[in-house]
């Protein structure tokens, strides 16, 4: 009905002289139905429209198909047929694209618009149907029969009722409708013929062309008429909704607008006593919280923090904690989420390609993000990549976040003694602030990224409180749903953070945290792990920062060995990329100097450059009985251990030097207490152990020692000194004892080996449990090196005490004598 009426008076305001047939009586419809008709009609697709019988529509006609026929048929006062397409999308339809049943029609009148296009204005006369269609071009021709229409009788109570229904619920519409002018309700009501007003009607309300070509093929008159009903009836229904809630969005607005008008009032009075910069800063603040993604209840909080700020005179002391805490609120990336990218094998290409070796710790990676992948649900134990400094922990972390497309935030926490370091300050202390964790979600930006927590072995605890218990709400699944930040007070969802930590030692870390966390051992680098990693990431890196090309200085595997091999001693390559940044500083300032020198460093500039080499754990031989050599773990990784015993005429005592533990010096008592109750199996007489007194010493006395892995070293020193019998060469041991005699594993295994080959060991003594630890090395990283596992106590010594006993053995018997 809109259309109609908005095209009858867009033509009005254009041609004044435009004449309309008016609406049509009884007597007129019945004229038309009697009218002939031609046996065979040019056709005219409509798209988007139905013609009825009596009704007066007009139509812009943009195919050259139809344009020819309408002005062919207008120039010769000729009627038409109109048939209506099935799908109004189709641009050019074909015969299958059209129905069957349409409306006869005479071209009133044919009108040249501004825009270039052509409308026709058209009225229809009587219902036809198609037999066959005679011709496609220049447009369709078709032959056709006619379609009674029936009128209905005007003396019918049940007619009449629905006429009047439909004519008061057409009014209503009218009523409703803005976009429709009221012009029309006169058109309504003056409408005589029935057949006429449901035609009217159909024809102009808002309804799909497929509806109104089912209301035109309807014969029956009353089944048309109630089935038009129907749809004014749904039709009224949601102009009446759509009413409803303009008022309700125009009640909002005119609040909003008065809002905005006090809004103006406050801000001219602010500009006025010189304080218009305060306001600019909350109404920003405003503005971005309405582009902020979070929940019902996180909105209303910043909203009415930020009222009472707005209320707050700037100048006291309380507004500056007021504004920090509402930017802090607005900063936050509540539930801002990255995207994963869970592409396992590109994943695997980034931590090979970052990280030579530690095949095991990739593997479990890997597994872990395939579980995320499968699951995705991040409620699974945090990763703790533990072992020694220099080894790539952190940097795994690194390696983890460009993996799955993440953000990366590192957070260290050596030295973080102060709870709210980690939970934050309550705002009513002067100078609050929020913790660290929720300081770098802010800083990154996104509430998923791979979080790193460095050193948690490092955290320390005083009077103000234990962060490694505040950790546990972080960290653990079950709560970091909802971890609540003193200084927020509002609970902040962790759980979608992959949080990362790093340890060097388990020992400091506290029971309840690291049942929380999945640890993963990080072992260090054996020599050919390290000149692989120092020619595919340490030297380009050097290079890099120094400003050096590869081409003015090579340095060739050889000289990495011995690099590795005299001037480190680290399980990790940390002081072995500070070797070769010096080696490539040199290079740099000859460069810089423009002096004479060759691309290749060589072993012997190495003296020249870095000084002299470090031989601190290269095995010292054992030429005297009661020297053996042990294997120890440190948080720096593994080293060599040098027991040294003696005995001197005395009482029995047992003396103990080298700044040793409490396990190391139980271990001791133990090894020598085994001896005394196995003396016969050894041939040493038993009142050696009351006439002499025994010393141990293990260099160098300023380092603090401890741990059980020197049981089977201690043993072997008394052994040794007590029967004169020295201990093979090359050979080191580790492993713990019991008083029964038993040999117990010991960890940090790979470690150890790794120290035992930079030593120049040959022959290690193991527990037999430690097997499965020796098999997860690469035999390749274990050539030159000979294991013996072992159960028993005496099994070390059969394999460690030579036979005969030394020359420049201590006589215990000529002690005895005298």
């Amino acid at each position: 009905m809109s259309s109609f009426e908005k095209d009858i008076l867009k033509l009005k305001v254009m041609n004044d002289d435009t004449e309309f047939i008016p609406l049509l009586s009884s007597e007129d419809e019945q004229n038309m139905e009697n009218e002939s008709m031609p046996d065979v009609l040019p056709i005219l697709p409509l798209r988007n429209n139905v013609l009825f019988p009596g009704v007066v529509i007009p139509i812009t006609v943009g195919r050259d198909k139809s344009i020819k026929l309408i002005k062919e048929a207008y120039e010769s006062n000729k009627t038409i047929g109109v048939l209506s397409q099935f799908n109004s999308d189709i641009e050019d339809p074909e015969i299958d694209d059209l129905y069957q049943l349409g409306s006869v029609a005479r071209i009133l009148k044919m009108l040249k618009m501004p825009d270039g296009s052509t409308t026709a204005i058209i009225q229809g006369k009587r219902k036809f149907r198609v037999k066959e269609f005679t011709q496609t071009e220049p447009y369709f021709k078709a032959s056709v029969d006619p379609v009674p229409n029936t009128i209905p009788d005007p003396t019918n109570p049940k007619i009449s009722a629905l006429m009047d229904s439909m004519k008061e619920m057409s009014l209503q519409i009218i009523q409703n409708s803005p976009n429709i002018p009221t012009e029309a309700s006169f058109a309504i009501k003056n409408i005589e013929s029935n057949s006429f007003l449901v035609s009217f009607i159909a024809s102009n309300m808002n309804a799909s062309a497929q509806q109104k070509q089912e209301l035109l093929a309807e014969s029956d008159f009353e089944k048309r008429a109630e089935k038009l009903l129907q749809m004014m009836n749904q039709e009224l229904q949601m102009l009446e909704m759509k009413n409803e809630i303009q008022n309700k969005v125009k009640s909002d607005l005119d609040r909003q607008q008065r809002e905005y008008f006090l809004h103006q009032q406050m801000k001219t009075i602010q500009d006025e006593l010189g304080d218009n910069g305060t306001q600019t800063q909350i109404n920003e603040m405003r503005e971005r919280a309405e582009k902020k993604k979070w929940s019902k209840k996180i909105k209303e909080a910043f909203l009415k923090e930020l009222g009472k700020l707005e209320r707050m005179n700037p100048a006291g002391a309380e507004y500056t904690v007021q504004l920090n805490y509402v930017e802090l609120l607005i900063d936050l990336p509540w539930q801002s989420y990255t995207k994963d990218k869970f592409d396992l094998k590109r994943a695997k290409k980034i931590l090979d390609r970052d990280h030579y070796g530690l095949e095991k710790v990739k593997d479990r990676i890997i597994e872990y993000l395939a579980v995320l992948k499968l699951k995705q649900d991040m409620k699974a134990p945090i990763l703790c990549l533990y072992g020694p400094p220099g080894v790539g922990k952190t940097s795994l972390g690194k390696s983890i976040a460009e993996a799955v497309g993440r953000k990366y935030v590192r957070m260290s926490l050596g030295g973080v003694r102060d709870e709210a370091e980690i939970r934050g300050h309550r705002r009513t202390y002067i100078g609050a602030m929020p913790g660290r964790v929720l300081s770098n979600l802010k800083k990154a930006g996104t509430s998923n990224p791979v979080f790193v927590l460095d050193e948690i072995d490092k955290l320390t605890r005083d009077n103000h409180g234990d962060p490694s218990s505040a950790l546990l709400e972080v960290l653990d699944p079950e709560q970091n749903f909802a971890f609540n930040d003193n200084f927020v007070e509002l609970d902040y969802d962790l759980s979608k953070v992959m949080f990362v930590a790093t340890a060097n030692s388990l020992a400091t870390i506290p029971g309840p945290l690291r049942d929380r966390m999945e640890i993963i051992t990080v072992n260090g680098y054996t020599v050919e792990e390290k000149v692989e990693i120092a020619n595919n990431h340490l030297i380009p890196k050097q290079l890099k920062e120094n400003g050096v090309s590869k081409k003015q200085i090579t340095i060739p595997n050889a000289v990495i060995e011995k690099l590795i091999e005299s001037y480190t001693s680290e399980s990790g390559v940390r002081k072995l990329e500070q070797r070769i940044g010096k080696l490539v500083r040199f290079r740099a300032k000859q460069i810089a100097l423009e002096e004479k020198h060759k691309t290749k460093i060589t072993a012997d500039q190495l003296v020249e450059i870095l000084g002299p080499a470090y031989t601190k754990d290269k095995y010292e031989g054992n030429d005297i009985p009661g020297v053996v050599t042990g294997l120890a773990w440190t948080r720096v990784g593994g080293d060599v251990l040098f027991i040294e015993t003696s005995v001197t005429k005395g009482k029995g005592k047992l003396s103990l030097t080298g700044n040793l533990g409490k396990v190391m010096k139980e271990s001791a008592t133990l090894a020598l207490e085994f001896l005394k109750a196995h003396s016969d199996m050894l041939d040493i007489k038993p009142e050696v152990f009351d006439k002499l007194d025994i010393h141990i010493h293990i260099p160098e006395g300023a380092t603090p020692k401890d741990g059980p892995s020197a049981g089977v070293t201690m043993l072997t020193a008394l052994a040794s000194i007590l029967t004169g019998r020295k201990v093979k060469k090359s050979l080191a041991m580790t492993g713990e004892i019991t008083l029964r005699g038993k040999v117990l594993p010991v960890g940090g295994i790979k470690e150890k080996i790794l120290a035992a080959k930079r030593a120049d060991i040959k022959e290690i003594v193991l527990c037999k449990s430690n097997k499965k630890d020796i098999d997860d090395i690469q035999p390749k990283y274990l050539t030159g090196l000979k294991f013996h596992y072992v159960d028993k106590m005496s099994e070390v010594l059969d394999i460690a005490l030579l036979k005969s006993k030394a020359k420049s053995a201590f006589d215990v018997t000529s002690v005895l004598e005298k």
